[in-house]
């Protein structure tokens, strides 16, 4: 089967675009595995398919797969690259474009700048929406903001713990750049407070306005950036006390801008979204 594809980045967090509006996705996990696979397909850190919406709510839907071929429920960095790839497809001209996902309806919308503002909804910290069993995990309180103790990596990792449409620890450290971030984000795939596994981010705050991350994502390892972990970083940074309501937080592959005004309020997301290149695979 020929596959016709769009490859994308959003801060170098990148992305394989397929268009399914006419026709139905049908490739196995271990096609998708072998589509984003930087060796032997065209590689991406995630494939996202464009899909006709399930409810008259939404413009579009569309569906996020991970390297490792399984399907999660957000991506902000994807989000933002939706936008521009669905407007490139002459799908559609708005600028602001309501996007059903596995966690309900996003709304990004392209800037005059060129970068894409998402609205991701507000955060949840119920445990339950995080997929995290509490029993027995100790927990203690900064300013806002309930901090978890989990192990991972040899050693105790004190973690903010909080939904963005997926599952997300934040730890603050002192060096995000220079943290040793593979050990402990791989640990915490195993640890059997996370149902669903996690997304684990390392958080260096800089000052109130600015900060840098890195994060390690479940089912793909580090990425050059992660959207929805920008913003789980942030609001948690924002709960600790440490930031003001808007962030910028520098991550390896670009800057990405975060804005939140507290609890049961929307998480804003801005940042760039560019198309690469354009072709055709064999599957």
């Amino acid at each position: 089967m020929e596959l016709r594809f769009t490859k994308m980045q959003g801060a170098g967090n990148d992305f394989v675009m397929i268009n399914a509006w006419n026709a139905p996705f049908e490739l196995t996990r271990d096609e998708i595995r072998r589509l984003c696979d930087r060796r032997f397909g065209v590689g991406c850190d995630q494939l996202l398919v464009v899909e006709r919406p399930q409810t008259d709510k939404a413009d579009f839907k569309y569906r996020i797969f991970n390297q490792d071929g399984g399907e999660v429920e957000m991506c902000g960095n994807g989000a933002r690259c939706f936008a521009v790839f669905v407007r490139d497809e002459g799908l559609t001209d708005k600028r602001r474009i309501l996007c059903e996902t596995m966690r309900g309806i996003i709304a990004p919308e392209v800037c005059d700048d060129g970068r894409v503002t998402v609205d991701m909804g507000a955060p949840s910290f119920a445990p339950a929406d995080c997929g995290f069993v509490t029993d027995g995990i100790s927990h203690l309180t900064r300013a806002a903001d309930t901090l978890w103790q989990i192990r991972a990596g040899g050693e105790d990792n004190w973690v903010s713990v909080l939904s963005m449409g997926n599952p997300h620890a934040v730890k603050i450290v002192g060096d995000a750049m220079g943290a040793e971030i593979e050990a402990v984000g791989a640990d915490f795939q195993k640890h059997p407070a996370f149902v669903n596994r996690v997304n684990v981010g390392f958080l260096e705050p800089v000052d109130r306005t600015h900060a840098r991350l890195r994060v390690y994502e479940r089912g793909v390892g580090e990425t050059l950036a992660c959207g929805t972990g920008a913003c789980a970083a942030a609001v948690a940074g924002m709960r600790r006390g440490v930031f003001d309501e808007t962030v910028d937080i520098q991550m390896k592959g670009g800057l990405l801008t975060i804005a939140w005004q507290g609890e049961d309020k929307s998480v804003f997301l801005t940042g760039p979204a560019e198309i690469v290149f354009k072709g055709v695979i064999s599957v």
